[in-house]
């Protein structure tokens, strides 16, 4: 018992930015995962051809990744709390756009924005929760805002739908047109200004208006593993960008890089891969995900306590490493109830090591680098499943369904083993050496 209450008082530890934080998050990710779900279904119900969607996604995806990196070398000289406020504004716009115009054209600018103002949020977060919190208490924290995501997943799956479907039966609206998707927009809007409003309750971080630390020790950094000496983003850095160990960068970005190149030839598609092979209706596909989703948030919840016990980089080597045998199970075997909980066990796992090892990258790299590190990973992640959605492609049209997924599978298989082991080559041994030494320095 008194272990669940020292595990609940860490939860409870955060500090008050950090809490608004997650409170800003919970608002917008329901906006977020509103999007996701029923934005191009509102685009179809507006009479737009399936290739006009498609340039349009593509128009959002495009501008997200060229503001990353603008989006990082800003937040360090303005502060991280008005480029998360400046993302959510563009998000907003956007939306408000949206319940307006019907011309693709419009339409098409305003998902940039909002793609754009999407990757800004998510670019600064990292740096800021890393900024924003003690040493005995990151990896909750992380794991929280990280779980806060699939939650509004859920709900947005869930009861977004049957929401829009009631207010527009309400207003006398067609529950399957295009008026019922603005009712959505609408909430959407409503949901970004309350967290626009939320974040600006957050303390002003702008350079000038807080203290510069005399070193990484001062401004709260762990003593489990060395980092970079802080620099004022002024002193250096091409383009506004500083990097001060381009191996340490190496190392944290090439094994999420091989994850995205794996997952994204198989997660995008899981729904049609899941339909067709065993013939489930659209109820049946959604309820299995929101199953699968909520699992996941109890994993992320539980995966700091494994963090305390086998250290960060331990801790996600073992959730990658046990992930892997249900992937093969996913896979290939022909019986559903078993794809089933293998999808669910796999989807868990695997994102319960996120949050935790954006935590572990965060304290790698100085406060002049976190931002730089958190683009690049966002990039990277962006560019593998481009990559890896057009190799999807590929081989569904060159070898049919039941063969492409089964080189699909088989090659997420082979890059979750690769990047698994080459995290704990990197950065396992040194971890549990540091540990070791920790121990030996308290004896």
């Amino acid at each position: 018992m008194d272990g669940i209450r020292a595990y609940v008082a860490r939860f409870g530890g955060f500090e008050r930015d950090a809490r608004l934080f997650l409170a800003t998050a919970l608002v917008a990710g329901a906006a977020l995962s509103l999007y996701w779900i029923d934005f191009n279904l509102y685009l179809a119900s507006i009479g737009l051809p399936p290739a006009t969607i498609g340039l349009i996604a593509t128009a959002g995806a495009i501008a997200s990744t060229l503001v990353a990196f603008p989006a990082s070398a800003l937040s360090d000289r303005v502060g991280r709390r008005l480029v998360l406020a400046g993302g959510l504004a563009l998000m907003l716009v956007a939306l408000v756009g949206f319940v307006l115009v019907r011309e693709p054209i419009a339409i098409g600018l305003l998902a940039a924005l909002y793609g754009g103002g999407q990757q800004v949020f998510f670019v600064v977060q990292n740096p800021f929760l890393m900024e924003h919190s003690r040493a005995e208490h990151r990896s909750e924290l992380f794991a929280v805002a990280f779980a806060i995501e699939n939650v509004t997943n859920i709900v947005a799956a869930l009861a977004g739908g049957a929401i829009a479907v009631l207010v527009a039966g309400w207003l006398g609206f067609d529950p399957d047109g295009p008026e019922a998707y603005r009712v959505l927009l609408v909430l959407m809007c409503g949901l970004m200004a309350l967290s626009l409003t939320a974040v600006f309750a957050v303390t002003d971080d702008r350079p000038g208006r807080r203290p510069t630390p005399a070193s990484p020790r001062a401004a709260g950094e762990p003593a489990e593993y060395p980092v970079a000496p802080y620099r004022p983003r002024s002193t250096g850095g091409r383009f506004g960008l500083v990097i001060g160990d381009r191996a340490t960068f190496v190392r944290l970005l090439l094994p999420g890089f091989l994850i995205a190149l794996g997952a994204g030839q198989v997660i995008p598609f899981l729904n049609l891969f899941v339909e067709r092979k065993f013939a489930l209706d659209l109820a049946a596909l959604n309820a299995l995900f929101a199953v699968t989703a909520l699992g996941t948030v109890f994993a992320i919840l539980l995966q700091p306590a494994l963090a305390g016990r086998l250290g960060k980089v331990g801790s996600v080597v073992l959730v990658q490493g046990v992930s892997i045998p249900f992937l093969v199970v996913l896979g290939f075997s022909p019986v559903l109830w078993t794809v089933i909980a293998a999808m669910a066990v796999r989807n868990s796992l695997m994102n319960a090591g996120n949050p935790i090892f954006n935590a572990f990258a965060m304290e790698r790299v100085g406060r002049a680098e976190r931002a730089t590190l958190s683009a690049a990973m966002s990039v990277l992640w962006s560019l593998g499943w481009v990559i890896a959605g057009l190799w999807y492609s590929a081989l569904q049209a060159a070898l049919g369904f039941e063969r492409g997924y089964a080189i699909n599978f088989a090659t997420i298989i082979t890059l979750y083993s690769v990047a698994t082991f080459l995290l704990w080559a990197w950065f396992g041994r040194e971890e549990r050496a540091a540990r070791a030494a920790r121990v030996a320095a308290a004896d």
